[in-house]
């Protein structure tokens, strides 16, 4: 019990961080590479310090590391939570794939039932 609920509270704190737009796309950003917090900034009409709180939370999810080097703060990305979420999802991925697929089976048989059965020649 004692772990199940500790693995909820962490994915509590990973899906709270994702849960805002701005922390998404600083995540997107840093798909492609590491960045500063200048540069993670540029495309948001934001503080630097609101850019910092971002990344803090982000940072408290374990989704981005932050380092220094010289006077140069690197951020980057640490998908290895994003895996932590991804496998909470999966079995909910595959229920409605199966729930997906027999939805378009009955469609399907629904389209060939009204083939032969609800078209009628009319004869003239």
């Amino acid at each position: 019990m004692v772990e199940y609920v500790a693995a909820a509270d962490h994915l509590s704190t990973i899906f709270g961080a994702l849960a805002d737009p701005t922390r998404r796309a600083i995540l997107t950003r840093l798909i492609s590479g590491e960045a500063s917090v200048t540069e993670l900034a540029e495309p948001f009409d934001m503080s630097m310090p609101a850019v910092s709180k971002h990344l803090k939370v982000l940072e408290r999810a374990g989704l981005v590391i932050r380092g220094r080097d010289a006077q140069w703060r690197p951020c980057r990305l640490d998908a290895r939570r994003l895996k932590d979420a991804a496998d909470w999802i999966e079995p909910y991925r595959r229920l409605w794939e199966a729930r997906f697929d027999r939805l378009e089976t009955y469609l399907q048989e629904l389209q060939r039932k009204g083939k032969t059965h609800g078209r009628r020649r009319r004869d003239k």
